[in-house]
């Protein structure tokens, strides 16, 4: 597993459907030694912080292996690493094979898997047509957010070194499952396991932990 592309980028206004936008979804990839802090890397913000970064989203990868899926999708776009807005662009990092709460070392920092990504529409000013939202919701393809437990130096081409497996068992992946079928009573042992999750966030916890009693007294 290792890190292809860091990317990052300000935040920044742009015109879509005849409104300004300001976002800091578009990311440039960046070469050399940048630090990675508790909150980013440097060089890199957030535009709206009420769904955007904080300590569980500090950090996002998407995987190289994806892309081949939406230029089929997108066959007219130019899809650049970076355009999904993640900070790490990587190879072998993938949602179903990555626990909530598994630990990785990258460089010298160390972070943990919090979430997968869950699309707003400034995904949809990135590609400049709105129906990748619900493309990008649907196509079990999220991404992973991490918090930074230690702030450290980072740089294209490291590896990413695997440190510790969350024993709960629910996958980046699973998070997302759990949310499009939560009405589903087959879900709730592993809904179960995700509320255990010390580095699931507390809104994700709610969710599961309100679904659950519903399902219950059905």
């Amino acid at each position: 597993m290792k890190v292809l592309s860091v990317n990052v980028g300000l935040p920044r206004n742009v015109l879509f459907n005849g409104q300004i936008i300001t976002t800091a979804i578009f990311k440039d990839p960046v070469n050399g030694h940048i630090i990675l802090r508790k909150l980013n890397l440097d060089g890199d913000k957030q535009a709206d912080l009420t769904v955007h970064g904080g300590i569980d989203k500090a950090v996002y990868s998407y995987p190289e292996e994806h892309y081949d899926y939406w230029r089929k999708q997108f066959p007219n776009m130019d899809l650049v690493w970076g355009m999904f807005g993640e900070n790490f662009t990587t190879k072998g990092l993938l949602e179903d094979a990555v626990n909530v709460g598994d630990q990785f070392q990258i460089g010298s920092a160390k972070l943990v898997a919090t979430q997968p990504r869950m699309p707003c529409y400034k995904l949809g000013v990135r590609f400049g047509r709105m129906d990748v939202i619900r493309k990008f919701m649907t196509s079990g393809r999220p991404g992973i957010y991490f918090k930074v437990l230690t702030e450290g130096e980072i740089k294209k081409g490291d590896k990413i070194k695997f440190i510790k497996r969350d024993k709960n068992n629910v996958t980046v992946k699973d998070i997302v499952t759990l949310y499009i079928n939560r009405n589903n009573l087959d879900n709730i042992e592993t809904m179960r396991r995700a509320t255990k999750i010390r580095d699931l966030p507390e809104g994700w916890r709610y969710e599961f932990q309100q679904k659950i009693e519903q399902l219950k007294n059905k």
